[in-house]
């Protein structure tokens, strides 16, 4: 009888029977053999929960011996910072000492679209209306393609800079409310004075409102051109440039235009003009 109830346990337990005249039968059950871990076996006939286990056992094994390479996109679909980093510092490296664009070359151009394509494909693409927080604030402008056009309306018929006229651009800022959706172009100028009166200095303000169109698309309508004066003519007032009719408005200015943000984070901004003007960004 012991022999054939010890054949009808599993062959991992021995079930071993010990008494004594004072205490009352015990049963242990003791390893017959280590717990090796079993290879398991599915098939076509196997029902749909081992299908399920065989697919999670498997996935567990390659999650812990087979790590996936590191790729350009980080986890759940996010871009990979430390490769964003470095695209980054390629980006402010290609446009350094181009004067904001006003020094480029043709060559310079091309560096400097390669570097910021190189940034937008590994961000992924832009949806300002998750991300609208974002450009919340005030932007410098370190790079714009139209510059080399070296006139100060870009793309667009402007003042020319250089010795024509003596006309110096300083910094070009972007202030941006998203809550009052109002959209400012801040530019800094020297204009220089018959001798010996010095250069002066003036902050011109071009104000516009903004709008979203679709995900990663603004428009922008403008609305008036301010300018204060700057440094040792401060204390005169702030003068509001009359705004021409739109009958007298050359096509080439509607007084409105669209840009698309084709990257964005919270220290550098890349758009694209409807001029394929190319325009970088840091955060001031």
């Amino acid at each position: 009888m012991a022999m054939a109830s010890l054949s009808c346990l599993p062959h991992s337990l021995l079930v071993v029977s010990h008494s004594s005249p004072s205490s009352s039968s015990t049963k242990y059950l003791i390893p017959s053999n280590p717990p090796y871990p079993k290879r398991l076996r599915f098939d076509s006939r196997n029902s749909k929960y081992s299908k399920s286990f065989a697919l999670r056992a498997a996935l567990e094994e390659v999650s812990v011996l087979d790590p996936a390479p590191p790729s350009s996109s980080g986890s759940k679909g996010k871009p990979n910072p430390e490769l964003v980093a470095s695209l980054k510092l390629k980006l402010l490296s290609a446009v350094s000492g181009l004067n904001r664009g006003l020094a480029a070359s043709e060559d310079d151009l091309r560096k400097a679209d390669a570097a910021a394509k190189e940034i937008e494909a590994a961000g992924g693409p832009v949806d300002l209306s998750t991300d609208l927080d974002k450009l919340q604030g005030r932007w410098k402008l370190i790079h714009s393609s139209a510059f080399s056009s070296r006139t100060l309306g870009g793309s667009r018929p402007g003042p020319p800079t250089g010795r024509l006229l003596p006309i110096t651009l300083g910094q070009v800022f972007q202030r941006i409310d998203i809550f009052s959706k109002d959209f400012d172009n801040i530019v800094e100028l020297e204009l220089g004075a018959p001798w010996p009166l010095p250069p002066v200095e003036a902050t011109a303000t071009l104000a516009h409102k903004f709008e979203l169109i679709g995900y990663a698309r603004v428009k922008i309508v403008f609305e008036k051109t301010t300018v204060k004066t700057t440094g040792n003519l401060s204390q005169l007032p702030l003068l509001e440039l009359p705004k021409l009719p739109d009958g007298l408005r050359p096509p080439s200015n509607p007084g409105s235009g669209e840009f698309d943000v084709t990257y964005l984070d919270a220290d550098i901004r890349i758009t694209r003009g409807d001029r394929d003007e190319l325009r970088v960004f840091v955060v001031s």
